[in-house]
């Protein structure tokens, strides 16, 4: 009698110690799975899919900090594209400098109107003359904001007869906007001005 109470206490004990580790197991599996879950979630909440051409590119979402030095430089290069590139036509001019005086301050406002009433965009549709710019190197500092920032670039003024290449330094500070449909990078160049501007090679054409 004693020796099959003994016995049902000893299966007693082990159905209870079955049934504790599978309830562990159970929290362990459902912990597991929750974990993943979301990391799953989050993953896919960070992939972007793209419309480029008929072929759908994935792209990863990131933070603002992360782009910082990739949107600034952008940033600047296409500010700098829509305002040194003329070509003579008055439609083409008007429309690259709306764009950019969007992308900076007053400042840049300030040399557009200097060089409109000296004539400049005048001379540039009346001669025939087309410019460009290639932009070599941005040097920036992030240490402190607004962020400074230093712009050098390779002007060329292509005339019917000859084509001026021009040393072009420029600098400025970034600060950030709203980002917007008018300002993709979501920054603002202020208090920009020219420092260097000169010939550095003319040549026949």
């Amino acid at each position: 009698m004693f020796r099959r109470a003994k016995n049902i206490d000893s299966a007693f004990r082990s159905i209870r110690l079955f049934t504790v580790l599978v309830v562990l197991s159970c929290i362990v599996i459902c912990c597991v799975v929750i974990t993943k879950s979301f990391q799953l979630a989050a993953l896919s909440q960070s992939r972007i899919y793209i419309l480029a051409n008929g072929k759908a590119l994935e792209a990863f979402a990131s933070e603002r900090k992360d782009n910082i030095p990739v949107e600034a430089k952008d940033h600047i290069k296409t500010f700098h594209h829509l305002f040194f590139t003329l070509d003579p036509d008055e439609k083409v001019i008007k429309s690259n400098l709306s764009k950019a005086l969007y992308l900076a301050d007053g400042s840049a406002k300030v040399q557009y109107e200097s060089l409109k009433e000296n004539g400049y965009f005048s001379e540039v549709i009346a001669s025939n003359i087309s410019q460009q710019i290639t932009i070599d190197s941005i040097q920036f500092d992030f240490d402190s904001y607004p962020f400074y920032f230093r712009c050098f670039g390779l002007q060329k003024i292509i005339r019917p007869s000859t084509v001026v290449s021009r040393s072009l330094i420029t600098e400025g500070y970034l600060r950030n906007v709203s980002r917007s449909e008018n300002n993709s990078h979501a920054f603002l160049i202020e208090r920009w001005r020219t420092t260097e501007n000169r010939d550095i090679d003319v040549s026949n054409r």
